[in-house]
């Protein structure tokens, strides 16, 4: 499973990408909004610090201002995925960009048969929002589990991206329901290193080692 980074802050994108293993970053106007800088130029500037997918929003709820918008994000550079509102409008962008090789991540999906309409405009992800359903007292994992076989049934490309991750154990899940992405805030991407046996054990390691160089000196 790919992990992504759900930030536009350079910094926090930056100590993400120095472990080597954040395969992409997705981020939405509200993120940017909180940078306070240009929406393209940030989204260049994340561009400059990680070799991967880097997924940018439209705000337009129109088809044509979302295709025009979505043709001027992919401009940026090559590693821009267009994120798409799934709305009725927004399928329709999704296939006139597929048709000229833009690649796009439906975002706000929370039906299996919206992911369906997605993969059949040919989108490259769909990003189901698994927190956001939990918040609703619904299994947000369940909805990834029955995209995940929808697309296998049918042997469409679409990719499953687990988005709205709000803790370790999401991350686990998502992995386990097969999703292909799982992106996740930079607080919960720091949790997941973290086991108390991992620190107990460590530091009785090196407390030995510490006794043993006293015995010896």
């Amino acid at each position: 499973m790919r992990i992504y980074i759900d930030s536009a802050n350079l910094e926090e994108i930056q100590q993400a990408a120095d472990f080597g293993i954040i395969d992409g970053v997705t981020t939405n106007p509200s993120l940017i909004a909180k940078e306070g800088r240009d929406h393209h130029d940030q989204i260049r500037a994340i561009c400059g610090i990680l070799d991967g997918d880097i997924s940018a929003e439209v705000v337009s709820t129109d088809t044509e201002g979302m295709v025009a918008e979505g043709r001027d994000l992919a401009k940026i550079h090559d590693s821009v995925v267009v994120k798409i509102p799934l709305i009725r409008d927004g399928i329709k962008a999704v296939g006139r960009l597929a048709s000229e090789g833009i690649r796009t991540n439906v975002t706000l999906c929370f039906s299996p048969l919206q992911a369906l309409l997605a993969a059949k405009a040919g989108a490259y992800l769909i990003s189901p929002f698994i927190g956001r359903l939990d918040d609703l007292s619904q299994d947000g994992m369940d909805l990834v589990r029955e995209i995940v076989k929808i697309y296998d049934n049918y042997g469409y490309s679409t990719q499953v991206l687990a988005a709205s991750a709000r803790g370790p154990l999401h991350v686990k899940e998502a992995a386990l329901a097969g999703a292909h992405v799982c992106t996740l805030p930079y607080k919960v991407f720091d949790k997941v290193f973290d086991h108390p046996l991992t620190e107990i054990g460590l530091e009785k390691f090196l407390a030995d080692y510490r006794r043993s160089m006293m015995v010896h000196a």
